[in-house]
C-alpha cells in the first residue's frame, strides 16, 4: 500500500514538473516579446498618422480657398481622402493584429483555415461581394463624390460618406439614408459639372404682358452683374418667355445656369427679387380664382336672381 502511494506519488510529480516547463514563463523571452509587440503596435500608429497625413495634404491640395463653391476637383480629393483613412486604418489594424498573434502561435494554419471559411462565407454573402464591386466601379468611375447631391435607390440627398460597401446621405429633412451600393442601379447626379435654376413667374391675365416680360429681363440682368452672385453663376440667365397659359396667370420661364449646387439659393433670390419689383411696378402675381356664372331662365325679379346666384356659390 505505501509502495503505491509512493508510485502515485511520483507519477503526479513528474506530471507537475512537465505542466511547469510547459508554463514556465521566461522573464527574459517575456520581455523580448512585449517589446516586438510594443514596436508592432507602435509602427501601426505611425502608419497611420502617414495615410493621415496623407489625405490630408491630399484635402489640402484640391482646397482653391473659396467656401462659397466646391468645385468637382475639391469633392473627388475629399471621397479619396476619406476613402484613405477608412480603408488604410481597417487595413494597417489587420496587418498589426496578425503580427501581434504571430509572435506568440504559428499563423500559417491560422491563414490558411481563413482562407477555406472566407471561400465558403462568400458564397454565402454574395450581397457583400456585390456591393464592394459595385462601389469600386463607383469610385473608378467617378460618377459621384462627398458633396455631391444625388438620387438613388429612390431616396435623395447630400453626399456624406462613401465606402466600398454602402453610400450615406442626409437628405433635406436632416434624414440619414444609407444605401448599399448593390442597390444601385441609377444614378441622378444634380451637382455635377453644372446645374440649372427653373424660375416659373404667374403674371395675370389683366396684366401687359410685354411689360412683365421686359421687367422679368431686367431683373434677370441685374442679377447677372450682381458681384455677390456672379461667382455662383456659369453665364447669364435666359429668359424664355410665355411657358403656359394657366388656369389663373401667364406663366414666364427663366432658366439660370449655375455652378454645381448652387441652383437652389439662385432660384430664391431671383424669385425675391420679381416679387419686390412686381410690388414696386404694381405687377399683380394673381392667385388661383374660380368664376360662377349663373343664367336665370325665362324673366325673372332681382331677388330670384340673387338667390340663384347664392345657391350656385354654395
Amino acid at each position: 500500500m505505501s509502495e503505491l502511494r509512493v508510485l502515485v506519488l511520483a507519477s503526479i510529480g513528474d506530471l507537475l514538473r512537465r505542466l511547469g516547463q510547459i508554463l514556465r514563463i521566461d522573464a527574459e523571452e517575456l520581455i523580448r516579446d512585449g517589446a516586438r509587440v510594443l514596436g508592432i503596435w507602435l509602427l501601426a500608429w505611425l502608419a497611420y498618422r502617414v495615410v493621415r497625413l496623407a489625405a490630408r495634404r491630399i484635402e489640402l491640395a484640391v482646397n482653391d480657398g473659396d467656401d462659397s463653391v466646391t468645385t468637382l476637383r475639391e469633392r473627388r480629393g475629399q471621397t479619396i481622402a476619406q476613402l484613405l483613412r477608412s480603408v488604410g486604418r481597417v487595413v494597417i489594424m489587420a496587418i498589426a493584429l496578425l503580427l501581434t498573434f504571430n509572435i506568440f502561435i504559428d499563423i500559417g494554419p491560422i491563414l490558411a483555415g481563413a482562407g477555406i471559411l472566407g471561400l465558403a462565407v462568400s458564397f454565402g454573402a454574395q450581397s457583400l461581394v456585390k456591393d464592394v464591386i459595385s462601389g469600386f466601379f463607383i469610385l473608378f468611375e467617378n460618377q459621384f463624390a462627398i458633396g455631391d447631391v444625388i438620387e438613388v435607390a429612390g431616396k435623395s440627398g447630400v453626399v456624406e460618406k462613401m465606402t466600398l460597401r454602402v453610400v450615406v446621405l442626409r437628405d433635406g429633412e436632416g434624414a440619414m439614408h444609407v444605401v448599399p451600393n448593390g442597390e444601385i442601379k441609377v444614378v441622378s447626379n444634380k451637382t455635377r459639372g453644372w446645374s440649372r435654376a427653373v424660375v416659373d413667374v404667374g403674371v395675370a391675365y389683366d396684366e401687359d404682358i410685354d411689360r412683365a416680360l421686359g421687367i422679368v429681363r431686367d431683373e434677370a440682368s441685374q442679377l447677372a452683374t450682381d458681384r455677390v452672385w456672379v461667382p455662383q453663376l456659369d453665364g447669364a440667365p435666359e429668359v424664355l418667355g410665355i411657358e403656359s397659359l394657366g388656369d389663373s396667370s401667364v406663366v414666364i420661364r427663366t432658366l439660370i445656369r449655375t455652378q454645381p449646387g448652387s441652383q437652389w439659393s439662385l432660384a430664391r433670390e431671383f424669385r425675391r427679387r420679381i416679387k419686390n419689383r412686381f410690388d414696386r411696378d404694381g405687377v399683380e402675381i394673381p392667385f388661383p380664382r374660380r368664376r360662377v356664372d349663373v343664367r336665370v331662365e325665362g324673366a325673372g325679379a332681382p331677388d330670384n336672381v340673387t338667390t340663384a346666384a347664392g345657391a350656385a356659390a354654395g
